[in-house]
């Protein structure tokens, strides 16, 4: 028995948990308040995609001569996908890494149209391997299984989201109810069936689900109504992304026949609030931020003067319960960047709450998971790695932030080097200056494999209004500094943006072009901009030359409809942007004119060809930064003091080598200024818990010698910079 179970219903990621739960439990654990989490989405699918899975799929009724030339086809192949299903799936758990080869010999599993797109395997996965092709095929075999239970047996039915279209821009609740009251679907009776199992195993008092997203609203109302129908004793409670951004003007009052609380942002004290409220009388209850009925009216209750809890005081995630080694890794296309959301189990830690920046006027910078910002310090944020490796036995993380902020990020990887942990993370940022060379250096040799970023609308009229307080140029830079270093890029790209033009659309995917046949960015995906009630556009439209078409709200508010003063339909340019740009990320056609992606008549493009070349030509490093902070990487230093007998010098020297991981690095300097030199990496090692600043160091040296910055640039320190051993960050 426990408390309080934890749910995520159907469907978020097949290769790690959504975090929330596992938020939510650690933070449980500091209050000694039981709790039980569980992953229905991981499941279902895992019910679904067995041998006796698809024989329900493939008894389902159906008429062969209505079905689709594919359908008839995965019909017709049904013994073969029945034979080799239960083969597949712990493969894609990494549990029979062997039965690579077999896959890949292209004679062992059925196959559909999603074959159809596999043109070039071997140059697609040339740098991948064979694992890697492998979990690739596999994908495409899952994803023709999905193609037939959509078309014949669920149409609601998507491996990350199931019944989407009800939970988008939902106003009014009347269509998610009539389902509701509907009949039970193909995937519900899997879903049930399995909450059921652990109600009776939990048998808790309250039970809360996580929705993060749209595609997760309907499973919750129909877990919650049977829990109603069948558990009348207990309490349903619904929090998370989507209640956080959509529900926050709910006023119908049906919705609370499945649920008897929505709390909205933070969720630690409002659900400790909850379960208080379990075992005390209604008037003495005290909420925050919560929604309920009272007097046959939907109130929203905030009574509490208890303020929330502080980053540092909320615990570490836990993952208990969880089915850590079941889930699927999955490829859906040949692009390593791109195959970090689905391949790969990831801790899920968040360096701060908030955004740092918190201007973006496409962002719902209003609520409070954008607008408080609030750091966790590198030694907390690295102890909670610590126990997350103990607990899961991952060493991979991933960085949930709206955009880690590059201060603590560097601070979090010194921290790393330090207690030389191995570990192995990625994270979202803002494409800032403050992403030098060394700082990405750091991040590299810390552990960090990739981030992801948005760039958005790759024009700087666009990128000024939107205040994203960068520049197309200077996001080319960050992205070299990124991709030199050794870590991925992956783009967030935007189009329809209020005011921008067809050319503006145009002239951004040429820049797109360019990054991607330059080789600094990896991976990008296109989104159509959406208008939303808690961003500046969607607060103050006329400002931004935009007419919204409100409605009345009973339910669901964020996205809204709206006219854009130019009258372009934007829409149009969304198939010829993602073909573009499937090409570009496995490094094709990028000498195709932009044309050619449309099927319609585009402008050319006004930018010049050379522009992203042009703006990442070296600019030479000899400012003097006094207040940088100077961190030595290695100790693994061979001083030889020898004689050098030339016409241009003759006399003593220090031949100094350096043995780094891949490389060696020689550099000659006269004995005494080689002595200071190996003092200074001494007493700095990564283990000092002070970084020494340049300025510091320009007064110790001048205390013996004239003229720091003469040395500081001369050849050989430059070649100790160039390899990394001397960082300035």
């Amino acid at each position: 028995m426990k408390d309080l179970l934890l749910i995520t219903p159907p469907f978020t990621q097949l290769n790690t948990p959504y975090p929330a739960t596992a938020y939510i439990k650690g933070f449980l654990n500091t209050k000694n308040i039981s709790s039980y989490q569980a992953d229905l989405g991981l499941d279902v699918i895992l019910e679904l995609f067995s041998k006796n899975g698809l024989e329900k799929i493939f008894s389902t009724t159906i008429n062969l001569q209505e079905l689709s030339e594919n359908s008839q086809r995965i019909y017709a192949l049904r013994e073969e996908y029945l034979r080799t299903i239960d083969q597949v799936i712990p493969f894609l758990q990494g549990k029979t890494p062997t039965l690579a080869r077999q896959i890949c010999s292209m004679n062992f599993l059925p196959e559909a149209s999603r074959f159809n797109q596999l043109d070039d395997m071997d140059f697609a996965f040339g740098n991948m391997g064979l694992q890697d092709k492998a979990k690739h095929l596999a994908t495409l075999y899952l994803e023709d299984i999905s193609d037939y239970i959509i078309e014949n047996v669920d149409s609601d039915f998507g491996f990350s989201r199931y019944a989407e279209r009800l939970g988008k821009s939902a106003n009014s609740f009347d269509e998610l109810y009539s389902k509701l009251s509907g009949n039970q679907s193909f995937i519900d009776s899997f879903t049930l069936k399995i909450l059921q199992e652990k109600i009776e195993l939990v048998q808790p008092k309250l039970v809360c689900f996580s929705i993060p997203f749209p595609g997760n609203l309907y499973s919750g109302f129909r877990c919650a109504q049977f829990i109603k129908k069948n558990y009348p004793h207990i309490k349903t409670a619904m929090g998370g992304g989507f209640p956080n951004t959509e529900l926050r003007e709910v006023k119908d009052q049906r919705v609370f026949e499945f649920f008897d609380f929505i709390t909205l942002d933070d969720g630690e004290l409002p659900l400790e609030l909850l379960y208080n409220s379990l075992n005390i009388s209604e008037e003495t209850a005290e909420y925050k931020r919560t929604f309920l009925i009272e007097n046959q009216k939907v109130n929203y209750k905030n009574n509490s003067k208890r303020h929330d809890y502080k980053q540092a005081d909320i615990g570490t995630p836990d993952y208990t319960d969880l089915k850590l080694d079941r889930y699927i890794s999955v490829i859906e296309i040949a692009n390593p960047m791109h195959s970090l959301w689905s391949d790969g189990r990831w801790n899920k830690l968040t360096m701060a709450h908030g955004c740092y920046w918190g201007k973006c006027t496409f962002c719902d910078i209003s609520l409070d998971y954008i607008k408080i910002y609030e750091p966790i310090s590198a030694k907390i944020l690295v102890d909670r790695m610590e126990e997350l490796i103990k607990t899961t036995g991952e060493t991979g993380f991933h960085f949930v932030d709206e955009a880690a902020p590059p201060a603590l990020m560097r601070e979090v990887a010194l921290e790393i080097l330090r207690r030389n942990l191995v570990v192995t993370w990625w994270t979202n940022i803002r494409f800032e200056k403050s992403f030098t060379r060394d700082l990405c250096y750091l991040l590299k040799l810390s552990g960090c494999v990739a981030v992801s970023g948005g760039l958005e609308v790759a024009s700087d009229r666009l990128l000024q209004l939107i205040d994203k307080g960068i520049s197309v140029e200077q996001v080319a830079k960050v992205t070299k500094n990124f991709t030199e270093s050794g870590i991925m890029i992956h783009a967030y790209l935007m189009y329809g943006y209020p005011t921008q033009t067809v050319q503006e659309t145009v002239d951004s995917l040429e820049m797109v072009r360019q990054m991607f046949e330059m080789g600094i960015l990896q991976s990008a995906f296109w989104h159509q901009f959406a208008m939303t009630a808690h961003s500046p556009v969607g607060i103050n439209p006329e400002e931004f030359g935009v007419t919204p078409l409100k409605q009345e709200i009973l339910f669901a508010n964020n996205d809204i409809d709206f006219k854009d003063k130019t009258g372009i339909d934007h829409s149009r340019f969304s198939f010829g942007l993602k073909k573009s740009l499937f090409n570009y990320m496995h490094g094709i056609n990028f000498e195709f004119p932009l044309q050619e992606w449309f099927d319609f008549k585009i402008p050319r493009t006004t930018v010049h060809p050379d522009y992203i070349h042009d703006c990442l030509l070296d600019e030479a490093q000899f400012g003097f930064k006094g207040n940088s902070k100077v961190v030595f990487l290695t100790k693994n230093v061979i001083a030889e003091n020898r004689i050098k007998n030339k016409k241009k010098y003759s006399g003593p020297y220090t031949l100094l080598t350096f043995h780094l991981k891949t490389n060696i690095v020689k550099i000659d300097l006269e004995q005494d200024k080689a002595e200071w030199l190996m003092n200074v990496l001494e007493e700095n090692s990564i283990e000092a818990p002070k970084k020494v600043t340049a300025q510091q160091l320009k007064n110790q040296f001048e205390e013996y010698f004239e003229d720091f910055e003469l040395f500081w640039f001369s050849k050989p320190m430059q070649q100790l910079k160039e390899n990394g051993v001397i960082l300035s960050l």
